[in-house]
Protein backbone atom coordinates (compact mmCIF):
# COMPACT_ATOMS: atom_id res chain seq x y z
CA UNK A 1 0.00 0.00 0.00
CA UNK A 2 1.26 3.49 -0.88
CA UNK A 3 2.69 5.42 2.09
CA UNK A 4 2.67 9.13 2.85
CA UNK A 5 5.64 11.16 1.65
CA UNK A 6 8.53 11.23 4.09
CA UNK A 7 8.68 15.04 4.08
CA UNK A 8 5.06 16.25 3.67
CA UNK A 9 6.01 19.90 4.21
CA UNK A 10 8.26 20.00 1.15
CA UNK A 11 7.02 21.10 -2.25
CA UNK A 12 6.56 18.32 -4.78
CA UNK A 13 6.98 18.67 -8.54
CA UNK A 14 5.25 16.62 -11.22
CA UNK A 15 6.40 17.01 -14.83
CA UNK A 16 3.93 16.81 -17.72
CA UNK A 17 6.12 15.61 -20.59
CA UNK A 18 4.93 17.09 -23.90
CA UNK A 19 8.19 17.85 -25.73
CA UNK A 20 8.59 21.61 -26.16
CA UNK A 21 5.28 22.22 -24.36
CA UNK A 22 6.24 20.35 -21.20
CA UNK A 23 5.53 22.01 -17.88
CA UNK A 24 5.67 21.46 -14.13
CA UNK A 25 2.94 21.06 -11.55
CA UNK A 26 4.24 22.39 -8.23
CA UNK A 27 2.37 21.10 -5.17
CA UNK A 28 2.96 22.64 -1.76
CA UNK A 29 1.92 25.17 0.86
CA UNK A 30 2.12 28.94 0.60
CA UNK A 31 2.63 28.92 -3.15
CA UNK A 32 0.29 31.85 -3.83
CA UNK A 33 2.24 34.00 -1.38
CA UNK A 34 5.43 33.10 -3.26
CA UNK A 35 3.89 32.96 -6.75
CA UNK A 36 6.02 35.75 -8.24
CA UNK A 37 9.20 33.76 -7.71
CA UNK A 38 7.76 30.73 -9.52
CA UNK A 39 6.13 32.71 -12.32
CA UNK A 40 8.94 35.07 -13.25
CA UNK A 41 11.14 32.45 -15.01
CA UNK A 42 8.32 31.27 -17.31
CA UNK A 43 6.85 34.64 -18.32
CA UNK A 44 7.71 35.96 -21.79
CA UNK A 45 7.50 39.44 -20.27
CA UNK A 46 6.56 40.61 -16.74
CA UNK A 47 2.91 41.37 -17.40
CA UNK A 48 -0.08 39.21 -16.45
CA UNK A 49 -3.85 39.44 -16.25
CA UNK A 50 -5.43 37.55 -13.37
CA UNK A 51 -8.83 36.01 -14.07
CA UNK A 52 -10.72 34.91 -10.98
CA UNK A 53 -14.24 34.83 -9.60
CA UNK A 54 -15.92 36.91 -6.93
CA UNK A 55 -15.55 34.29 -4.20
CA UNK A 56 -11.89 33.46 -4.80
CA UNK A 57 -10.97 37.13 -5.16
CA UNK A 58 -12.06 37.80 -1.62
CA UNK A 59 -9.93 34.95 -0.29
CA UNK A 60 -6.71 34.86 -2.33
CA UNK A 61 -6.40 37.76 -4.76
CA UNK A 62 -4.61 40.14 -2.37
CA UNK A 63 -2.03 37.47 -1.49
CA UNK A 64 -1.29 36.75 -5.14
CA UNK A 65 -1.07 40.40 -6.18
CA UNK A 66 1.28 41.23 -3.30
CA UNK A 67 3.64 38.50 -4.45
CA UNK A 68 3.51 39.69 -8.06
CA UNK A 69 4.14 43.29 -7.02
CA UNK A 70 7.14 42.26 -4.95
CA UNK A 71 8.59 40.49 -8.00
CA UNK A 72 7.98 43.42 -10.33
CA UNK A 73 5.29 41.67 -12.37
CA UNK A 74 2.67 44.11 -13.66
CA UNK A 75 -0.81 42.72 -13.08
CA UNK A 76 -4.42 43.51 -13.91
CA UNK A 77 -7.52 41.70 -12.70
CA UNK A 78 -10.77 40.52 -14.31
CA UNK A 79 -13.43 39.10 -11.99
CA UNK A 80 -16.16 36.81 -13.35
CA UNK A 81 -19.30 35.51 -11.62
CA UNK A 82 -18.77 32.27 -9.69
CA UNK A 83 -20.30 28.94 -10.63
CA UNK A 84 -20.71 26.61 -13.60
CA UNK A 85 -23.17 29.07 -15.14
CA UNK A 86 -20.21 31.27 -16.14
CA UNK A 87 -18.90 28.65 -18.58
CA UNK A 88 -20.89 29.90 -21.57
CA UNK A 89 -20.46 31.92 -24.75
CA UNK A 90 -21.79 35.17 -23.33
CA UNK A 91 -19.33 35.14 -20.42
CA UNK A 92 -16.50 34.10 -22.76
CA UNK A 93 -17.30 37.01 -25.06
CA UNK A 94 -17.40 39.45 -22.15
CA UNK A 95 -14.07 38.13 -20.89
CA UNK A 96 -12.40 38.42 -24.29
CA UNK A 97 -13.72 41.94 -24.66
CA UNK A 98 -12.17 42.94 -21.32
CA UNK A 99 -8.85 41.32 -22.24
CA UNK A 100 -8.75 43.27 -25.48
CA UNK A 101 -9.65 46.48 -23.67
CA UNK A 102 -6.61 45.84 -21.46
CA UNK A 103 -4.53 45.54 -24.66
CA UNK A 104 -3.25 42.10 -23.80
CA UNK A 105 -0.41 41.18 -26.14
CA UNK A 106 0.80 37.80 -27.33
CA UNK A 107 3.78 37.90 -24.93
CA UNK A 108 1.55 38.60 -21.93
CA UNK A 109 0.25 35.79 -19.72
CA UNK A 110 -3.18 35.01 -18.33
CA UNK A 111 -3.35 33.65 -14.78
CA UNK A 112 -6.35 31.47 -13.92
CA UNK A 113 -6.91 31.85 -10.17
CA UNK A 114 -9.76 29.64 -8.97
CA UNK A 115 -11.49 26.34 -9.51
CA UNK A 116 -12.34 24.39 -12.61
CA UNK A 117 -14.78 26.94 -14.00
CA UNK A 118 -12.24 29.76 -13.93
CA UNK A 119 -9.50 27.49 -15.28
CA UNK A 120 -11.61 26.25 -18.18
CA UNK A 121 -12.95 29.70 -19.07
CA UNK A 122 -9.61 31.51 -18.75
CA UNK A 123 -7.74 28.73 -20.55
CA UNK A 124 -10.13 28.76 -23.50
CA UNK A 125 -9.92 32.56 -23.68
CA UNK A 126 -6.11 32.29 -23.71
CA UNK A 127 -6.25 29.66 -26.47
CA UNK A 128 -8.22 31.88 -28.86
CA UNK A 129 -7.13 35.41 -27.90
CA UNK A 130 -4.78 36.70 -30.62
CA UNK A 131 -4.56 33.05 -31.72
CA UNK A 132 -3.00 32.06 -28.42
CA UNK A 133 -1.39 33.71 -25.41
CA UNK A 134 0.33 31.92 -22.53
CA UNK A 135 -1.60 31.01 -19.43
CA UNK A 136 -0.81 29.62 -16.01
CA UNK A 137 -3.11 27.65 -13.72
CA UNK A 138 -3.39 28.60 -10.03
CA UNK A 139 -6.07 26.11 -8.91
CA UNK A 140 -7.72 26.76 -5.54
CA UNK A 141 -10.05 23.75 -5.22
CA UNK A 142 -9.23 20.10 -4.70
CA UNK A 143 -11.06 19.17 -7.90
CA UNK A 144 -9.09 21.64 -10.00
CA UNK A 145 -5.77 20.73 -8.38
CA UNK A 146 -6.11 17.03 -9.16
CA UNK A 147 -7.91 17.22 -12.48
CA UNK A 148 -9.07 20.24 -14.46
CA UNK A 149 -5.88 22.33 -14.14
CA UNK A 150 -3.75 19.50 -15.56
CA UNK A 151 -3.70 18.35 -19.16
CA UNK A 152 -4.77 21.37 -21.19
CA UNK A 153 -8.48 20.75 -21.67
CA UNK A 154 -10.28 24.10 -21.86
CA UNK A 155 -13.93 24.62 -22.73
CA UNK A 156 -17.29 26.23 -22.20
CA UNK A 157 -20.66 24.53 -21.98
CA UNK A 158 -23.33 24.55 -24.66
CA UNK A 159 -27.08 24.15 -24.45
CA UNK A 160 -26.58 20.59 -25.69
CA UNK A 161 -24.09 19.60 -22.99
CA UNK A 162 -20.98 20.19 -20.90
CA UNK A 163 -17.56 21.15 -22.32
CA UNK A 164 -18.65 20.67 -25.93
CA UNK A 165 -16.87 23.78 -27.24
CA UNK A 166 -13.21 24.20 -26.38
CA UNK A 167 -9.59 23.52 -27.20
CA UNK A 168 -6.60 21.50 -26.06
CA UNK A 169 -4.27 24.22 -24.81
CA UNK A 170 -1.55 23.49 -22.27
CA UNK A 171 -0.60 25.88 -19.45
CA UNK A 172 2.99 26.99 -18.92
CA UNK A 173 2.89 26.09 -15.22
CA UNK A 174 0.51 24.83 -12.53
CA UNK A 175 0.85 25.99 -8.91
CA UNK A 176 -1.32 23.86 -6.61
CA UNK A 177 -1.31 25.64 -3.23
CA UNK A 178 -2.61 23.22 -0.62
CA UNK A 179 -3.09 26.13 1.80
CA UNK A 180 -5.90 27.44 -0.40
CA UNK A 181 -7.96 24.33 0.31
CA UNK A 182 -8.44 25.38 3.94
CA UNK A 183 -10.99 27.95 2.79
CA UNK A 184 -13.13 25.43 0.89
CA UNK A 185 -16.61 24.54 2.15
CA UNK A 186 -16.83 20.90 3.20
CA UNK A 187 -19.14 20.06 0.31
CA UNK A 188 -16.61 21.43 -2.23
CA UNK A 189 -13.80 19.37 -0.69
CA UNK A 190 -15.93 16.22 -0.83
CA UNK A 191 -16.81 16.94 -4.45
CA UNK A 192 -13.10 17.20 -5.30
CA UNK A 193 -12.58 13.81 -3.70
CA UNK A 194 -14.79 12.33 -6.41
CA UNK A 195 -12.02 13.06 -8.92
CA UNK A 196 -9.29 11.82 -6.56
CA UNK A 197 -10.81 8.36 -6.11
CA UNK A 198 -11.21 8.10 -9.90
CA UNK A 199 -7.45 7.64 -10.30
CA UNK A 200 -7.47 4.62 -8.02
CA UNK A 201 -10.38 3.12 -9.92
CA UNK A 202 -8.73 3.60 -13.32
CA UNK A 203 -5.43 1.79 -12.84
CA UNK A 204 -4.08 2.07 -9.30
CA UNK A 205 -5.62 -0.42 -6.90
CA UNK A 206 -2.94 0.40 -4.32
CA UNK A 207 -4.01 4.06 -4.32
CA UNK A 208 -7.65 3.03 -3.84
CA UNK A 209 -6.60 0.94 -0.84
CA UNK A 210 -4.68 3.94 0.50
CA UNK A 211 -7.77 6.11 0.11
CA UNK A 212 -9.88 3.57 1.99
CA UNK A 213 -7.48 4.02 4.91
CA UNK A 214 -6.66 7.74 4.57
CA UNK A 215 -9.66 9.25 2.78
CA UNK A 216 -11.07 10.74 5.96
CA UNK A 217 -7.72 12.40 6.65
CA UNK A 218 -7.81 13.94 3.15
CA UNK A 219 -11.29 15.33 3.75
CA UNK A 220 -10.45 16.58 7.23
CA UNK A 221 -7.72 18.77 5.72
CA UNK A 222 -4.67 16.82 6.89
CA UNK A 223 -1.87 18.50 4.92
CA UNK A 224 0.29 15.40 4.48
CA UNK A 225 -2.66 13.32 3.29
CA UNK A 226 -3.81 16.07 0.93
CA UNK A 227 -0.33 16.54 -0.52
CA UNK A 228 0.00 12.82 -1.15
CA UNK A 229 -3.45 12.46 -2.73
CA UNK A 230 -2.88 15.47 -5.01
CA UNK A 231 0.60 14.33 -6.07
CA UNK A 232 -0.50 10.77 -6.87
CA UNK A 233 -3.50 12.08 -8.83
CA UNK A 234 -1.37 14.53 -10.80
CA UNK A 235 1.28 11.92 -11.59
CA UNK A 236 -1.41 9.57 -12.84
CA UNK A 237 -3.00 12.19 -15.06
CA UNK A 238 0.35 13.54 -16.29
CA UNK A 239 1.42 10.05 -17.41
CA UNK A 240 -1.80 9.51 -19.35
CA UNK A 241 -1.71 12.97 -20.94
CA UNK A 242 1.92 12.45 -22.00
CA UNK A 243 0.87 9.27 -23.84
CA UNK A 244 -2.29 10.69 -25.39
CA UNK A 245 -2.61 14.46 -25.25
CA UNK A 246 -5.68 14.78 -27.49
CA UNK A 247 -7.72 11.85 -26.23
CA UNK A 248 -7.38 9.53 -29.21
CA UNK A 249 -6.75 6.52 -26.96
CA UNK A 250 -5.72 6.09 -23.33
CA UNK A 251 -6.74 9.58 -22.24
CA UNK A 252 -10.39 8.60 -22.54
CA UNK A 253 -9.82 6.55 -19.37
CA UNK A 254 -9.78 9.82 -17.44
CA UNK A 255 -13.48 10.09 -18.29
CA UNK A 256 -14.40 7.12 -16.12
CA UNK A 257 -17.88 7.96 -14.83
CA UNK A 258 -18.02 11.22 -16.74
CA UNK A 259 -20.41 10.21 -19.52
CA UNK A 260 -23.08 9.68 -16.86
CA UNK A 261 -21.88 12.66 -14.79
CA UNK A 262 -22.05 15.16 -17.64
CA UNK A 263 -25.56 14.00 -18.50
CA UNK A 264 -26.66 14.56 -14.90
CA UNK A 265 -25.08 18.02 -14.86
CA UNK A 266 -26.71 19.00 -18.13
CA UNK A 267 -30.09 17.82 -16.86
CA UNK A 268 -29.56 19.93 -13.73
CA UNK A 269 -28.89 23.04 -15.80
CA UNK A 270 -25.59 23.83 -14.01
CA UNK A 271 -27.58 25.66 -11.33
CA UNK A 272 -25.57 24.59 -8.29
CA UNK A 273 -27.85 21.78 -7.10
CA UNK A 274 -25.27 19.26 -8.27
CA UNK A 275 -21.53 19.82 -8.10
CA UNK A 276 -19.28 18.25 -10.73
CA UNK A 277 -17.56 15.93 -8.25
CA UNK A 278 -20.91 14.77 -6.89
CA UNK A 279 -22.04 13.93 -10.41
CA UNK A 280 -18.73 12.12 -10.99
CA UNK A 281 -19.27 10.01 -7.85
CA UNK A 282 -22.67 8.88 -9.12
CA UNK A 283 -21.15 8.34 -12.57
CA UNK A 284 -18.34 6.19 -11.17
CA UNK A 285 -20.83 3.97 -9.40
CA UNK A 286 -22.99 3.79 -12.54
CA UNK A 287 -19.97 2.81 -14.65
CA UNK A 288 -19.15 -0.03 -12.25
CA UNK A 289 -22.82 -1.04 -12.04
CA UNK A 290 -23.04 -1.22 -15.84
CA UNK A 291 -19.80 -3.21 -15.91
CA UNK A 292 -21.27 -5.68 -13.43
CA UNK A 293 -24.54 -5.99 -15.36
CA UNK A 294 -22.55 -6.71 -18.52
CA UNK A 295 -20.74 -9.53 -16.72
CA UNK A 296 -17.39 -7.73 -16.75
CA UNK A 297 -16.89 -6.76 -13.09
CA UNK A 298 -17.58 -8.79 -9.93
CA UNK A 299 -20.50 -7.50 -7.85
CA UNK A 300 -18.33 -7.24 -4.76
CA UNK A 301 -16.01 -4.79 -6.53
CA UNK A 302 -18.93 -2.50 -7.43
CA UNK A 303 -20.26 -2.77 -3.88
CA UNK A 304 -16.82 -1.87 -2.51
CA UNK A 305 -16.70 1.26 -4.68
CA UNK A 306 -20.17 2.26 -3.50
CA UNK A 307 -19.31 1.72 0.17
CA UNK A 308 -16.23 3.91 -0.07
CA UNK A 309 -17.97 6.77 -1.87
CA UNK A 310 -20.79 6.65 0.68
CA UNK A 311 -18.33 6.63 3.57
CA UNK A 312 -16.79 9.79 2.13
CA UNK A 313 -20.17 11.53 2.06
CA UNK A 314 -20.63 11.35 -1.70
CA UNK A 315 -23.81 10.31 -3.52
CA UNK A 316 -23.86 7.05 -5.45
CA UNK A 317 -27.43 7.00 -6.76
CA UNK A 318 -29.65 9.57 -8.44
CA UNK A 319 -32.17 9.33 -5.61
CA UNK A 320 -29.74 11.24 -3.39
CA UNK A 321 -29.75 14.38 -5.53
CA UNK A 322 -32.38 16.93 -6.48
CA UNK A 323 -33.29 16.03 -10.07
CA UNK A 324 -36.99 15.09 -9.87
CA UNK A 325 -38.57 13.45 -12.89
CA UNK A 326 -35.27 12.45 -14.50
CA UNK A 327 -35.78 9.57 -16.96
CA UNK A 328 -33.51 7.10 -18.69
CA UNK A 329 -34.33 8.72 -22.02
CA UNK A 330 -33.35 12.15 -20.61
CA UNK A 331 -29.95 10.69 -19.72
CA UNK A 332 -29.56 8.99 -23.09
CA UNK A 333 -30.40 12.25 -24.89
CA UNK A 334 -27.50 14.02 -23.18
CA UNK A 335 -25.11 11.09 -23.55
CA UNK A 336 -25.63 10.99 -27.30
CA UNK A 337 -23.91 14.43 -27.34
CA UNK A 338 -20.92 13.06 -25.41
CA UNK A 339 -17.55 13.98 -26.93
CA UNK A 340 -16.54 10.31 -27.11
CA UNK A 341 -19.41 9.35 -29.44
CA UNK A 342 -17.92 7.74 -32.58
CA UNK A 343 -19.94 7.01 -35.70
CA UNK A 344 -23.06 7.57 -33.63
CA UNK A 345 -22.05 4.92 -31.08
CA UNK A 346 -21.65 5.64 -27.40
CA UNK A 347 -18.24 5.01 -25.86
CA UNK A 348 -18.06 4.07 -22.20
CA UNK A 349 -15.22 3.63 -19.77
CA UNK A 350 -15.96 0.33 -18.04
CA UNK A 351 -14.05 -1.77 -15.50
CA UNK A 352 -13.14 -5.39 -14.90
CA UNK A 353 -12.47 -4.47 -11.30
CA UNK A 354 -11.00 -1.71 -9.16
CA UNK A 355 -7.91 -0.40 -10.95
CA UNK A 356 -8.85 -2.18 -14.19
CA UNK A 357 -10.69 0.38 -16.34
CA UNK A 358 -10.84 0.13 -20.12
CA UNK A 359 -12.50 1.81 -23.11
CA UNK A 360 -15.51 0.05 -24.63
CA UNK A 361 -16.92 1.30 -27.94
CA UNK A 362 -19.78 -1.08 -28.62
CA UNK A 363 -22.05 -1.14 -25.56
CA UNK A 364 -25.63 -1.79 -26.64
CA UNK A 365 -27.89 1.19 -25.90
CA UNK A 366 -30.64 -1.06 -24.55
CA UNK A 367 -28.24 -2.37 -21.89
CA UNK A 368 -27.44 1.19 -20.84
CA UNK A 369 -31.11 2.19 -20.83
CA UNK A 370 -32.00 -0.86 -18.77
CA UNK A 371 -29.35 -0.02 -16.16
CA UNK A 372 -30.51 3.61 -16.05
CA UNK A 373 -34.18 2.68 -15.74
CA UNK A 374 -33.36 0.49 -12.75
CA UNK A 375 -31.11 3.16 -11.20
CA UNK A 376 -33.46 6.14 -11.50
CA UNK A 377 -36.00 6.68 -8.71
CA UNK A 378 -39.70 6.45 -9.55
CA UNK A 379 -40.56 9.29 -7.17
CA UNK A 380 -39.09 12.67 -6.25
CA UNK A 381 -35.61 12.18 -4.81
CA UNK A 382 -34.44 13.22 -1.40
CA UNK A 383 -31.74 15.78 -0.85
CA UNK A 384 -28.16 14.60 -0.65
CA UNK A 385 -27.46 13.82 3.02
CA UNK A 386 -24.49 15.45 4.71
CA UNK A 387 -22.14 12.72 5.88
CA UNK A 388 -19.56 13.16 8.64
CA UNK A 389 -16.02 13.19 7.30
CA UNK A 390 -14.05 12.97 10.52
Amino acid sequence: MTELAAHPGENQSVRVELADRSYDIIIGEGLLADAGRYLAPVLARPRVVIITDENVAGLHLATLRASLDETGIQNDVIIVPPGEGSKNFSQLEALLDQLLELRVERRDTILALGGGVVGDLAGFAAAILRRGVDFIQLPTTLLSQVDSSVGGKTAVNARQGKNLIGAFYQPRLVLADISALASLPERELRAGYGEVVKYGLIDDFGFFEWLEEHGRAVLSGDRAALAHAIAVSCRSKAAIVARDERESGDRALLNLGHTFAHALEAEGGYDGRLLHGEAVAIGLHMAFTLSTELGLCPTQETDRVGRHLTAMGLPTVVGQIDLPGLSAEDMMHHMRQDKKVTDGRLTFILARGIGQAFVQNDVAEDAVQGMLAAALPPTSPAQLPVQPTS
